[in-house]
């Protein structure tokens, strides 16, 4: 099991770009698929971005595309999602996922290990 803190979160204007962390402790990450996931209010809980293990793939929802960048920092046990173009829509809380030896699903039924969110909005 390995524990997922998650930072960086704030408000931002439309246009504008944040880099969110999560900090993994008790393993490490390189044998994990790792994702970013969000929830706005009163909706449900989507996926947005996903790395596979040991350097896989990257996987990205439609609609960030372009704008989102998923990243692992093998030496800092750190995953990072940095999103630029930031849109009012973009506004959720967002939580980083660990899924052992995973390929980077789209599917929050994979992940067996979360962090606590980290809220952004985004004003227009």
């Amino acid at each position: 099991q390995v524990k997922l803190v998650e930072s960086g979160g704030g408000l931002v204007q439309a246009g504008g770009s944040l880099r969110l962390s999560c900090a993994a402790s008790g393993r490490t990450l390189e044998r994990y698929a790792v994702a970013w996931f969000r929830q706005a209010p009163g909706q449900e809980r989507e996926f947005v971005a996903a790395r596979g293990r040991s350097g896989g793939d990257t996987y990205y929802a439609d609609f960030v595309k372009g704008r989102f960048t998923i990243s692992l920092d093998n030496a800092k046990n750190t995953v990072y999602l940095q999103m630029n173009s930031l849109k009012p829509e973009d506004t959720a809380d967002y939580y980083c996922a660990a899924d052992w030896l995973g390929y980077g699903s789209s599917s929050q039924d994979k992940y067996e290990d979360w962090g606590q969110g980290t809220q952004v909005t985004v004003s227009s």
